[in-house]
């Protein structure tokens, strides 16, 4: 990939590809069986997607994710998050 993709998707989304990259590899390296480090994510790509996750929702995406360890089922998130 150059840097003029990467240029792209920060103009469009408004995030730094360093922050996107962090996230990734945060969620590479994460233990989805720790609620601790499950929850830092989720409010990590809450803040980067600049959307207010309600304490609830965190809660419901937290237990769904810890209680299916490492598969993480993005329609799932993407419809509690009401997307």
């Amino acid at each position: 990939m150059n840097d003029s993709f990467f240029k792209k998707i920060e103009s469009k989304t408004g995030v730094p590809m360093e922050e996107v990259f962090a996230l990734a590899n945060a969620i590479q390296h994460a233990n989805f069986n720790d609620e601790r480090q499950v929850r830092k994510i989720v409010r990590k790509v809450g803040k980067l997607a600049n959307k207010n996750v309600p304490q609830h929702v965190e809660d419901d995406l937290v237990n769904s994710i810890v209680k299916n360890g490492s598969s993480v089922n993005m329609a799932d998130i993407q419809k509690m998050m009401g997307n």
